[in-house]
């Protein structure tokens, strides 16, 4: 890893391990053979995320983030056209050659990690500003608005 002089040795020293206890925590939720393996997709997804991420959530959940693992999410640009989840998980499969499953596998397993991070209100915030389809990645119900049909509820 690569030394920031701007950063105290000792502070340096907790963020990497606060990055390695991230990874082995996606290790074990994805049950992957390695580390490398684990960090290959964190940095995928996270990146990913970055792009679809703007405002005060992505500033929140950076803050949150063990210092190597913001920096991935932030050094990407947000794209202008937002993706529904699966279009989400169909484009980090083409970025990294992978299935689909692996891919919808390797995203709950770090969406898992950062949502430990993050807590439950700030990926409520995250999720309220995300398209449609990013609950379910969270492991969470995806909750939708019923639809205005014109008939009564019969208690009005």
């Amino acid at each position: 890893m690569i030394t920031d002089v701007r950063v105290p040795l000792e502070h340096q020293q907790l963020h990497e391990t606060a990055y390695e206890q991230m990874l082995e925590k996606v290790r074990n939720e994805g049950a992957y053979p390695t580390r490398e393996r684990a960090e290959e997709s964190v940095r995928l997804v996270l990146a990913g995320l970055g792009r679809q991420l703007t405002g005060d959530e992505r500033v929140d959940l950076a803050a949150c983030l063990p210092l190597e693992a913001a920096r991935v999410l932030t050094a990407q640009i947000p794209d202008t056209q937002p993706l529904t989840g699966w279009a989400f998980v169909k484009d980090l499969a083409a970025r990294s050659g992978a299935s689909l499953a692996t891919t919808r596998w390797d995203t709950g397993s770090v969406f898992a990690a950062v949502a430990a991070h993050a807590g439950p209100d700030l990926i409520t915030r995250i999720l309220h500003q995300l398209p449609a389809g990013y609950a379910l990645l969270f492991g969470r119900a995806e909750l939708t608005p019923a639809a205005q049909t014109g008939h009564r509820h019969p208690e009005a």
